[in-house]
C-alpha cells in the first residue's frame, strides 16, 4: 500500500454525516439545472462547430439559446439519475472493495453505471436539443413531431450507445481524478473535507482534461444525433447527412474530413465542461452539505 493510500484510509477519522440517496438526487438535480442553464450558449456553439452542415449554416452565433427548453426539462432528472446511481454503487462497491487502492476502480465503475442510467433520461432531450441548436427545427413541438413521424419512439434514443460510449470514458477520467484531487487536498489540509469552492476547482480541472481527451467521441455522438433518415427542415434549414453506427461514423469522418474534424468544437467543449464542472460539482457538494446539515 502506498503512503497516499495509507493516509487516505485515515480520512474516516473525520466525523461526517453521509448524505442519503434522496439527498444526492436533489443535490445532483439542482446542480445539473444550474449548469445547463448558465452555460447553454457554449454548448450550442460546440454543437454547431461539430455539425456536418458547418458552423455558419447551422446558425453561427445567432439564436444560441435554441433548444434550451429541452435541456432544462432533461437536466434535473438526468443529473439526479446519475448521482443517485453513482452514490449508491460507490457505497456498494466500497463494501466489497474496501482497500483504498481500489478507490479509482470503485469510482470508475460507479460513474459508468451512473452514466448508463442517466442516458435513459438524457438522450431523448439531447436529440431534440441538438436538432434545434443546429436550426433543423424552430420549435420543440416541431422537432418532437418530426422524430415521431419519421423515426418512431426509438428515434428519441438515436445516439444512445454513442452517448454511453462517450460518457463512460469521460467519467472514467473525470471522477477518479476529481475524487483523487479532493482526497489529496484533504490529506494536505489536516484530513478535513474540502469546501464547495475547493471541490469546484477540482471539478473544473478534472472536467477540462476529460473533455479534451473525449472530444472525438463527442463529435461522433453529435453527428449521429443530428442525422435523420427523412430530414424535414424548417424554412430550408440545412439537414445533416445520414450517419449510422459508431465505428462507421468515426471512419467516415476521418476519411472525408480528416483527423482535425474529430476535434471540432474542442475549445467551447473544454471551456463549457471546465466551467460547468466547477459549477456542477461545487453546487452539488454545497447543496448536499446543506441538506445533510439540515437533517442533523
Amino acid at each position: 500500500m502506498s503512503d497516499l493510500s495509507s493516509s487516505a484510509s485515515t480520512l474516516a477519522v473525520v466525523p461526517t454525516k453521509q448524505a442519503t440517496l434522496l439527498q444526492c438526487m436533489l443535490a445532483g438535480g439542482m446542480a445539473g439545472t444550474a449548469v445547463d442553464t448558465a452555460l447553454f450558449p457554449l454548448d450550442t456553439l460546440k454543437t454547431r462547430l461539430q455539425s456536418k452542415a458547418g458552423f455558419a449554416a447551422s446558425g453561427g452565433f445567432r439564436g444560441v439559446y435554441s433548444g434550451l427548453t429541452s435541456a432544462v426539462i432533461g437536466s434535473a432528472p438526468g443529473a439526479s439519475m446519475f448521482f443517485v446511481t453513482y452514490e449508491g454503487l460507490k457505497k456498494t462497491f466500497t463494501t466489497f472493495l474496501p482497500d483504498p487502492q481500489h478507490a479509482p476502480m470503485v469510482h470508475m465503475m460507479s460513474a459508468s453505471g451512473g452514466e448508463i442510467a442517466a442516458c435513459f433520461v438524457r438522450v431523448p432531450t439531447e436529440v431534440i436539443k441538438q436538432r434545434m441548436q443546429t436550426k433543423q427545427f424552430q420549435t420543440t413541438s416541431a422537432a418532437l413531431k418530426s422524430v415521431i413521424h419519421n423515426e418512431g419512439i426509438l428515434g428519441f434514443y438515436r445516439g444512445y450507445f454513442s452517448t454511453v460510449a462517450r460518457e463512460i470514458p469521460f467519467t472514467c477520467i473525470q471522477f477518479p481524478l476529481y475524487e483523487y484531487m479532493k482526497k489529496t487536498y484533504a490529506i494536505a489540509t489536516q484530513r478535513r473535507e474540502v469546501d464547495p469552492w475547493e471541490a469546484a476547482i477540482c471539478g473544473s480541472v478534472a472536467g477540462g482534461i476529460a473533455a479534451a481527451i473525449t472530444t472525438p467521441l463527442d463529435v461522433v455522438k453529435t453527428r449521429l444525433m443530428l442525422s435523420q433518415r427523412n430530414p424535414v427542415g424548417v424554412g430550408g434549414a440545412p439537414s445533416s447527412a445520414y450517419y449510422s453506427g459508431i465505428t462507421s461514423t468515426f471512419k467516415r469522418i476521418l476519411a472525408e474530413e480528416g483527423p482535425r474534424a474529430l476535434f471540432s468544437g474542442i475549445g467551447p467543449r473544454v471551456m463549457w465542461i471546465s466551467i460547468g464542472g466547477s459549477i456542477f460539482l461545487g453546487v452539488y457538494e454545497k447543496v448536499k452539505r446543506v441538506i445533510t446539515s439540515g437533517d442533523a
